[in-house]
C-alpha cells in the first residue's frame, strides 16, 4: 500500500470518467429524460429505505444540476479544479439518484462509488489543468492503495454480476436470456440466429464465465491485454444487444485501472498499456515501483480499506441471509451487481377499506404514477409497500382514519405464469419496511421457465 505508482493509468482512467460523466448528463438533457424520470414523476417518488430524509431538489432546478454536472465532468477530465470539481460529481449525481427507487440502475451505483473513492486521490496533480496551472502540484508517482481499491471495486463488480448467474434459470434454462435475444431477431446478420436456444445457452454460460473471471483475468500480467480485448467485445456485443444504457462504456473505461506500468524493451521508463499512444504524463524514471516508509496513518489508511471492502462484499452477499429467490422477493437485489438476471412483469391494483362501514376503494396505481414508476412498483414489494403508506396517508387527510389497505399483485418471473407476490389478506399499513425478512411476500413461484422454440420454419422450405 506505501509503494508507488506510475500515474499513467490512472490519469487515463480519470480523464475518461469525467467525460462519461459528462456526455450521461448530456444525453438526459437532450434526450427528455429529465422531464421524463424528474419532473413528470407527479407529486410521489419512491424513496430508498433509509434515505427518506434526503431533501428533493426543487423541480426547476433538475435541468441546471444536469448542466451543471455536465461541466463538472469535464472539469474532472481536464484535472480542473480537481478536488472540488469530483466531490460535487459525487454530491450531485448521488442526490439525482436519490430522487426517485424507480430510476436505480447498476452503473449508476457504480458511478458514485468511484467518484467517492476518486475524490480522495491525488489523480490530479499529473497530466491535468491544475499541473499546468501550479506546477509544484505535479507528482510522477502514485499511491498504489489508488490502484488497489479501484480494482477492487471494478472487480467486485464483475465477480458478483457472475455469481448472481450462478442459477438454474440462467445456466440451465438460459433465461431470461432467451426471452430477450428472441425478441431482437430483426438485427441484421446475426438476428435469425437469436431465437435459437443454443445460442441462448452459449451466451448464457459465456456471460457467466466472462463476470466471475474477469478480475483474474485482469489481474494478470500476461492475460490482461488479451482479456482486455474481451472486454472490448463483450461489452460492445451488450450494447448492441441490449438497451442497457452507459453500462457497457463505464465498464470499458473502469477496466483501464488494472494497467500496470511495465518495462520498454530498451529498459527506459516504465509505461502503462494506454502510453503506448505516445501520451506522456511525465511519470518516474524508475523501472519499477519505489518502495517508500510506511507514511503516518498507514495504519488507519489500511483499516479504512479494509472497512471499505468488507461493506463492498457484505452488501451484495446480504440477499443470502433471506429465503427463497431475490429475484422475487427483492430483498438485497440493490446494490448487489445483480446486472440483467431476471426479467419481470406484474400488475398491481390496491384495496383501500374503511374498517367502520367496510367501504372500499380500489386504485389504479397507473392513474397516479410514470409507466416508469408503475412497471417498476408492479413486481418490486417494498415499492408496493411505500405506495401503499402513501394511500393510507390520503385517506387519514380526507378524514377517514379506520382504513386498511392491501394489494392484489401478481408478477411474472422469467416467463412463468404469473403468480400472486404479496398476501392478499395482509394490511400493509401493519407491517413496516427494514432490513427485516418481509413475511408478508409471497414464496416465489416453483416450475421451469418459459421456453422459447426457435422459429425454424422461417429458415426451412416453404
Amino acid at each position: 500500500m506505501t509503494e508507488r505508482r506510475d500515474v499513467t493509468g490512472l490519469v487515463v482512467f480519470r480523464a475518461a470518467f469525467g467525460l462519461l460523466v459528462a456526455v450521461s448528463a448530456v444525453r438526459f438533457l437532450a434526450y427528455g429524460w429529465v422531464d421524463d424520470l424528474f419532473t413528470s414523476t407527479g407529486s410521489f417518488q419512491f424513496r430508498y429505505w433509509a434515505f427518506a430524509w434526503v431533501p428533493q431538489l426543487d423541480a426547476a432546478w433538475l435541468k441546471p444540476a444536469f448542466a451543471a454536472l455536465a461541466v463538472l465532468g469535464l472539469m474532472v477530465s481536464a484535472g480542473l479544479f480537481y478536488r472540488f470539481a469530483i466531490a460535487a460529481v459525487f454530491v450531485l449525481f448521488t442526490w439525482l439518484q436519490l430522487y426517485d427507487v424507480t430510476n436505480y440502475l447498476n452503473h449508476y451505483y457504480l458511478v458514485s462509488l468511484l467518484a467517492l473513492l476518486m475524490t480522495f486521490m491525488p489523480l490530479a496533480r499529473a497530466g491535468s489543468l491544475d499541473v499546468w496551472r501550479r506546477p509544484a502540484l505535479r507528482l510522477d508517482t502514485f499511491p498504489a492503495w489508488c490502484t488497489f481499491v479501484l480494482r477492487f471495486q471494478v472487480g467486485t463488480v464483475y465477480f458478483f454480476a457472475g455469481l448472481a448467474k450462478l442459477n438454474a434459470d440462467w445456466l440451465l434454462h438460459a433465461q431470461p436470456l432467451n426471452i430477450w435475444l428472441s425478441a431482437r431477431t430483426h438485427l441484421p446478420v446475426v438476428g435469425p440466429w437469436l431465437d435459437e436456444r443454443a445460442v441462448a445457452y452459449a451466451a448464457a454460460w459465456a456471460g457467466f464465465l466472462f463476470d466471475t473471471t474477469a478480475p483474474l483475468f485482469l489481474s494478470l500480467k500476461r492475460t490482461r491485454p488479451y482479456f482486455y480485448v474481451a472486454v472490448l467485445g463483450f461489452h460492445a456485443a451488450t450494447w448492441v444487444l441490449f438497451p442497457i444504457g452507459m453500462f457497457p462504456f463505464i465498464m470499458v473505461t473502469a477496466a483501464l485501472v488494472f494497467f500496470d506500468p511495465v518495462k520498454r524493451p530498451n529498459g527506459a521508463e516504465p509505461h502503462s498499456g494506454p502510453r503506448d499512444a505516445g501520451v506522456n504524463f511525465g511519470a518516474t524514471r524508475a523501472s519499477a515501483p519505489l518502495h517508500v516508509e510506511p507514511p503516518r496513518g498507514s495504519k488507519v489508511l489500511v483499516a479504512l480499506l479494509a472497512m471499505w471492502c468488507a461493506v463492498q462484499v457484505a452488501l451484495p452477499l446480504r440477499a443470502h441471509l433471506y429465503d427463497g429467490d431475490v429475484s422475487w422477493h427483492e430483498q438485497g437485489m440493490r446494490f448487489s451487481w445483480r446486472v440483467m438476471t431476471r426479467e419481470k412483469n406484474g400488475s398491481v391494483t390496491f384495496i383501500v377499506t374503511q374498517r367502520s362501514t367496510g367501504r372500499r376503494w380500489e386504485v389504479d396505481p397507473g392513474a397516479r404514477l410514470t409507466r416508469l414508476q408503475e412497471r417498476e412498483l408492479s413486481s418490486q414489494p417494498d415499492l408496493i409497500w411505500q405506495f401503499a403508506q402513501s394511500l393510507g396517508a390520503e385517506w387519514r387527510a380526507r378524514g377517514i382514519d379506520d382504513v386498511e389497505v392491501r394489494a392484489d399483485a401478481l408478477a411474472s418471473l422469467n416467463g412463468r405464469p404469473a403468480a400472486r407476490l404479496i398476501d392478499p389478506n395482509v394490511d400493509l399499513l401493519t407491517v413496516t419496511d427494514g432490513l427485516g425478512a418481509k413475511r408478508w411476500i409471497l414464496p416465489s413461484p416453483t416450475g421451469e421457465p418459459i421456453h422459447l422454440k426457435a422459429l425454424t420454419a422461417r429458415r426451412g422450405p416453404p
